[in-house]
């Protein structure tokens, strides 16, 4: 298989994943530095304790001549093993302020950067991959290395230091010994590395199953989750599928949980047995020759050093498993991290002039289809309707691929269709034009194209006779403004929603915004007025009030180039004319694109494009594409009645202007 046949999850899993994450802490590595300094002080000092239990039995208590205790040197051993521990203990709260404020701070910054890196993937990544999956990456996995960020790399760090001190100490002691006390810790560290696979396993799977049911949360709590579940009576299944990945996310928890707690019982077995080796083995060598040098303060120091021994020991195998775990979830967020978005500024892009900017809209013979859908593959989706597996977790085995993967990836995929199929047209500037055509025709997809939302596959959109492609994605945002047929409005109030556009706006401009979009005398009707707190998504406000409020908000943008997609659909007569009446206030100075499938809005609409399977197919005035008989005909006939144009469809095209 060549490079480019490698899955995403192996090359994932290949990625060299340490270097980065020391390349991450790098800003904070004076308090690093600090840190170490910290452990290995604290370390040496403790390794002393022990010699000193040796000189308190040997050379104070128990003289070698039998003479009476040195009281003097007793307080002065005593008081070096009641201050090492005061020390130490200082050091250790300056330790661990410094760790917490190294972890926290670099875990904001990976959840900060992961957030700017995903504002900047294009749209289709978004409409490929589900909101919850992308909020559990961003809050569950990174919260879920906060451990190793903030405790782990020095718990490593000390304990390590304590063992190496612990080590040498007790070979100085009795190198005989040393061996007997340590003569399996071979066979534990292979151990600890296949248990340290299976974590990571395990935790790959755990994670999968949270991002289900963090998605899960967000469809089925959303407002329109509830809604719909309402509508339809499915509030009980939809209990039942947050249930089924709830029990399943608790097999996972437990199953995590047990990984190794065998290995560490036998560890823990074998380091408690140990010092009653060691004493068997002192009188053995207390009987030989062998045993020379051996004194009761030798022994009673190196079994304290064995006890000390024996912790560090313990949390050096659990941190490294804790390790292997997290590297999981690193490599989780480091996918997300390494997606490069497919919309990015060209080098040397040019930002628009506003102060210059004419409002010119061209599309030069444009192709274009929708690309494959990029996202994360997660657990394979469970079914909403299915019943819970009962029989546990079974090993699944390993997926083909995680990363970016195209829905279905057994299947190769299929050649996607074309969108739109060689389209040119030209919009003057300050022309209002309208793009009519049915359901599917492209016309969406058509000002999609414009602000870059998505790039062309073939051909180019040009506006002021700069390829979009060439221009800054700042200024070509600040230069088109969009109202979609449903517009976005977040949970806060009226005017921070308003305020969005520009924040820099003062009151009284935003107050202006809202009179020419017919939206302020029904704002301050309100009991809070302009402080109205909106609800999820504008749930509190009407579907003529959401939209009156996008225009408001995209008038006080004040882009040079509007977009409208199907402002006006769905709503009643009243509205509808108070909405256009906000939608021709939109339209003055400016170059204003239209998406209408109510054709009485558009009649006054400088040129209108009729647009069908994705081609262009007529374009004219109200009038001129009336008496053609074409599509705009067929459209307009339907919905407001009178008999239908019967030119053949081949005199239609041939009129269309080129």
């Amino acid at each position: 298989m060549s490079p480019s046949d490698a899955s995403p999850r192996t090359a994932a899993e290949r990625a060299p994943v340490i270097p980065r994450i020391t390349r991450m802490l790098a800003p904070y590595r004076t308090q690093m530095i600090l840190v170490g300094v910290a452990v290995v002080v604290s370390a040496a000092l403790t390794s002393v304790v022990p010699f000193l239990t040796r000189a308190v039995f040997d050379d104070a208590l128990f003289r070698p001549d039998g003479g009476a205790p040195r009281l003097g040197l007793l307080a002065w051993l005593v008081g070096n093993m009641i201050a090492i521990p005061v020390v130490t203990a200082g050091i250790g709260i300056t330790q661990n302020w410094l760790t917490a404020t190294i972890g926290n701070s670099a875990m904001a910054d990976l959840r900060g950067d992961l957030f700017a890196h995903l504002q900047k993937m294009e749209l289709a990544f978004f409409t490929g991959t589900k909101t919850g999956v992308i909020q559990s990456r961003l809050a569950n996995d990174v919260s879920g290395v906060r451990t190793v960020l903030t405790d782990t790399a020095t718990t490593i760090l000390q304990n390590s230091v304590t063992v190496i001190a612990a080590f040498v100490s007790m070979i100085i002691l009795s190198w005989q010994l040393t061996i007997l006390a340590l003569v399996l810790m071979p066979v534990f560290v292979s151990v600890q590395v296949q248990v340290g696979r299976r974590r990571q396993r395990v935790a790959r799977r755990t994670q999968e199953s949270l991002s289900e049911m963090t998605a899960i949360t967000e469809e089925a709590l959303s407002v329109s989750g509830i809604l719909l579940a309402k509508v339809f009576n499915r509030s009980e299944s939809e209990v039942e599928r947050y249930r089924g990945e709830n029990r399943r996310q608790t097999r996972l928890q437990v199953q995590a949980a047990m990984t190794g707690r065998t290995f560490f019982a036998v560890v823990q077995t074998f380091f408690a047995v140990t010092p009653a080796l060691v004493y068997l083995a002192a009188g053995i060598m207390l009987g030989s020759s062998s045993g020379t040098g051996l004194t009761a303060g030798t022994l009673v120091a190196f079994t304290t050093l064995q006890a000390r021994l024996q912790m560090p020991l313990l949390q050096l195998m659990r941190v490294s498993l804790d390790v292997q775990t997290s590297l999981a979830l690193f490599r989780r967020i480091f996918e997300y991290l390494d997606l490069e978005p497919a919309i990015t500024e060209r080098p040397g892009a040019v930002p628009l002039d506003r102060a210059t900017m004419r409002g010119e809209v061209e599309l030069r013979d444009v192709w274009f289809r929708y690309p494959e859908p990029r996202r994360l593959t997660e657990a394979p989706a469970r079914d909403r309707f299915a019943a819970d597996d009962p029989h546990g977790v079974p090993e699944a085995p390993e997926p083909r691929e995680t990363g970016l993967a195209p829905v279905d990836a057994d299947a190769p995929p299929a050649e996607p269709s074309w969108t739109l199929r060689g389209v040119s047209l030209h919009v003057e500037p300050g022309q209002l034009a309208a793009i009519v055509g049915p359901t599917g025709s492209g016309k969406t997809t058509t000002t999609y194209l414009i602000p870059r939302f998505y790039d062309v596959t073939d051909g180019s959109v040009r506006i002021d006779d700069h390829d979009v492609r060439d221009l800054t994605l700042g200024s070509l945002a600040d230069a088109v403004g969009t109202v979609t047929q449903e517009p976005y409005l977040f949970h806060g109030t009226i005017r921070d929603n308003l305020a969005y556009a520009r924040p820099d706006a003062t009151f009284d401009e935003i107050v202006q915004a809202a009179r020419d979009a017919n939206i302020h005398d029904t704002i301050v009707s309100f009991s809070d007025g302009y402080e109205t707190i909106t609800g999820e998504r504008g749930y509190r406000l009407s579907g003529g009030e959401k939209q009156r409020l996008a225009i408001a908000r995209v008038l006080l943008m004040d882009p040079p180039v509007l977009i409208l997609d199907e402002a006006t659909s769905a709503l009643d007569t009243e509205t509808e004319r108070l909405v256009q009446e906000a939608l021709e206030r939109a339209t003055r100075g400016r170059t204003t694109i239209a998406i209408a499938h109510r054709l009485s809005t558009i009649r006054a609409a400088d040129v209108i494009f009729g647009i069908e399977h994705g081609e262009l197919v007529e374009q004219g005035t109200h009038d001129e594409l009336l008496a053609l008989g074409g599509l705009y005909a067929r459209l307009y006939v339907e919905q407001l009645g009178g008999a239908e144009p019967t030119r053949p469809a081949a005199a239609r095209r041939a009129d269309l202007p080129v």
